[in-house]
């Protein structure tokens, strides 16, 4: 059960999560489906790339919920953590926006990597993953003859679509981002040995009892 080292591998794979936003957006070279979507919204709206994403995820939570998926802990700090850590690092100033086509397509790729390393280390936590991988799982689930690359790739594009049409820029680094994550997530989860799908994630109410029980 180890609740301390779960939860300590759930904040850490989320905060690499959002410093894998940053560098997406910081690259300027394009920007990836999710940072599209929340930068292209929030332009429109008046908010910061965080507030749209943690806004996002609500909605996503309840199409989550309606789809039987289990939310947790690691939903809730999902929510939270990826927005606020890269308004974070963008407000900072510690990742400097590229103003080269090279260094652009080298921190897009690193803000790619980031990305998949941070879903595996939270997912695998087992205290239920943030609402947009938490579809992810559901809809593997649904389609388990359908490769986890292939769901990601359609749940990506959709968020691109979305921050396209709201202005969001778009360029080559787009389409690395959105090809690039979908192979990267597929590639860390093969190496990790680990099966998304097989994932019996904790339910909030779960692990309150588990923990108030101690």
């Amino acid at each position: 059960m180890n609740y301390p080292r779960r939860i300590a591998r759930a904040v850490i794979g989320l905060i690499i999560f959002g410093c894998g936003s940053c560098c997406n957006i910081q690259a300027n070279i394009g920007y990836g489906a999710w940072e599209a979507f929340s930068i292209g919204v929030g332009a429109k709206l008046g908010l910061s790339f965080g507030t749209v994403l943690q806004a996002s995820g609500l909605v996503i939570l309840i199409i989550d919920l309606l789809l039987r998926e289990t939310i947790g802990l690691g939903t809730l700090l999902d929510i939270y953590i990826v927005g606020a850590t890269a308004d974070l690092l963008r407000g900072s100033g510690l990742v400097p926006v590229m103003t080269s086509f090279p260094a652009g397509v080298v921190m897009l790729l690193c803000g790619q990597l980031l990305l998949a390393v941070g879903s595996y280390f939270y997912i695998s936590a087992g205290l239920s993953c943030g609402p947009r991988d938490a579809l992810m799982v559901a809809l593997c689930k649904r389609f388990p003859r359908t490769p986890v690359g292939v769901i990601r790739f359609f749940i990506e594009g959709g968020a691109l679509l979305t921050g396209w049409l709201c202005g969001a820029k778009i360029g080559i680094g787009t389409l690395i981002a959105v090809f690039g994550i979908s192979f990267l997530i597929q590639a860390v989860f093969a190496v990790m040995k680990f099966d998304v799908s097989s994932v019996k994630h904790e339910s909030l109410i779960t692990t309150a009892r588990n923990l108030f029980r101690r």
